[in-house]
């Protein structure tokens, strides 16, 4: 490996925020199903409520998804899809894994 492959090398400008296993499932899931609401979320990611609301809320704080929130036959429904930001977001995040699998 050359001094400039490894100085190119920095797993530091990994986007923690979607790096987390399940953070990056919902990502995933909201890039290519789009919108979903909260039960969706959690049967394709298979945890629990709280774990799922945990990250939720890390992406919401991040502005990385939009929330939603309504009532459907008088019961509440939350949904979520990926804001702008989330996308570009999303979009460097693989293409900083890329470059860092090319090195």
């Amino acid at each position: 490996m050359s001094d400039n492959v490894e100085a190119s090398f920095d797993y530091k400008e990994i986007d923690d925020i979607i790096h987390a296993r399940i953070r990056l499932a919902i990502m995933t899931i909201l890039i290519t199903r789009g919108k979903s609401d909260f039960k969706k979320l959690k049967r394709l990611t298979n945890t629990t409520d709280g774990n799922l609301s945990t990250h939720l809320r890390k992406l919401e704080n991040a502005e990385y998804i939009l929330v939603e929130k309504c009532f459907i036959d008088r019961k509440p429904v939350t949904s979520y899809e990926v804001s702008e930001k989330g996308k570009k977001s999303y979009l460097e995040y693989l293409k900083k894994l890329e470059d860092l699998v090319k090195l």
